[in-house]
């Protein structure tokens, strides 16, 4: 006897949707570029015999997260995506209280691995509500769309920590993480209806999981576009790790660093406008393949003045802004795209395969990130070569990926 057809999900108006949706995805990105600004202080607070380490606040979020995507989609897949969005805020929140106590950097990073753990709820569940919805270049043009309002909390982010840390200390900044969570929350639970009926779902069973799991890992789409973003991830990470010490330290910016943040923030944001606008006509394939082309050629030319010291000292910062804001242009231009192009024929398995590839991605992004971090040497030989390494790389595996 078939199983009786769940009714059509009632869909929000589109501008609210993607509204809703860049709020859930902006509380990851100002739960890490908000604590740019309070690196230094944590570094004297906590760790001044070796102020790299500090670093790790950022890291440990990430790594948290890398964990929870593991097992968020699939919990999302057996008991529905408002639940699962609902759990990981709340655990998020939570671990936020207990890191404004933090005493020692140990502490604080082990908060800052359960909040991670929290946001991989909302980071992930949201995706795969999406695939529900829509498919394909519609799909990933939305992801533009959120990405490209997304993009704000990037800018803003730095000023309102500055500003929250100027009145409270950096142990403010967690209190804000607490505010957004519920905010994303209350939206999402107020507005959004479920998703995934209950006949749609697949029931918690480990053998079920495992097959799943085999199904996304087995597909050559799949293996090939999460490498490709586990590189571009990584790389953009590996950045977002070092720049406020490259920002102060090696250019001799640190007042002023939310301020060119938010600048780099916004100039690459028309990355996010650009691909909505021309996915449809171009392809996302041949979008991304270009964005990582243009990489290695800007970071190749980076490669050879930074290391042949070719750069007269008033064209040192600005040449490294530009390439900076060409590093995350990228991101905004590919991301998308690849998170479609992984999820397009993983429609029947959506939560399971979001969870799969972010986490995998995620943590491959960790281990490219958290090494290259810790090689800052006072200048940006580091990150620009490691950009360049893992552009190429991206771009040859590309080669193979097929267009969907």
């Amino acid at each position: 006897m078939s199983e009786p057809l769940a009714p059509p999900v009632h869909k929000q108006p589109l501008p609210e949707f993607i509204a809703m949706l860049a709020v859930i995805f902006a509380v990851i990105a100002f739960s890490i570029d908000s604590m740019l600004p309070a690196l230094p202080e944590i570094a004297a607070a906590l760790t001044p015999e070796n102020v790299n380490r500090a670093q790790l606040v950022l890291t440990a979020f990430v790594a948290g997260m890398g964990a929870g995507l593991f097992v968020a989609g699939p919990l999302s897949d057996a008991y529905g995506r408002k639940p699962i969005i609902t759990a990981g805020f709340a655990l998020y929140a939570v671990a936020a209280i207990a890191a404004v106590f933090a005493n020692s950097l140990e502490m604080l990073l082990v908060a800052r691995f359960v909040q991670g753990l929290g946001a991989a709820g909302p980071r992930i569940v949201s995706l795969a509500l999406v695939r529900d919805l829509y498919q394909g270049r519609e799909m990933a043009r939305i992801t533009s769309f959120v990405m490209m309002i997304f993009i704000l909390i990037p800018a803003v982010a730095p000023s309102v920590g500055a500003g929250i840390i100027h009145f409270v200390g950096w142990r403010g900044v967690f209190g804000s993480f607490v505010l957004l969570a519920l905010l994303g929350s209350l939206w999402m639970n107020l507005r959004q209806e479920e998703t995934l009926p209950p006949a749609k779902r697949r029931p918690m069973r480990l053998g079920s999981m495992m097959a799943s799991a085999r199904e996304v890992l087995g597909n050559r789409q799949v293996q090939l576009v999460t490498i490709v973003m586990t590189l571009g991830f990584g790389q953009m990470f590996a950045l977002l790790s070092s720049a406020q010490q490259l920002f102060s330290e090696t250019y001799g910016r640190g007042e002023d660093f939310p301020k060119w943040f938010a600048a780099m923030a916004l100039l690459s944001g028309t990355g996010t406008m650009l691909n909505a606008r021309y996915v449809l006509r171009l392809g996302m394939r041949r979008i991304v393949r270009s964005a990582y082309a243009m990489q290695v050629v800007v970071s190749t030319v980076m490669c050879v003045l930074v290391l042949g010291d070719l750069l007269p000292p008033a064209l040192r910062f600005p040449a490294f802004f530009m390439w900076a804001v060409s590093v995350f242009f990228m991101a905004g231009v590919t991301f998308g795209n690849l998170n479609a192009m992984a999820l397009q024929r993983m429609g029947h398995v959506a939560g399971m395969a979001a969870s799969v590839i972010a986490a995998v991605s995620t943590i491959g992004a960790v281990l490219i990130a958290a090494p290259v971090g810790q090689l800052f040497d006072g200048t940006a030989r580091p990150i620009i070569l490691a950009t360049l390494v893992c552009s190429a790389l991206a771009l040859w595996l590309m080669r193979w990926v097929e267009e969907v």
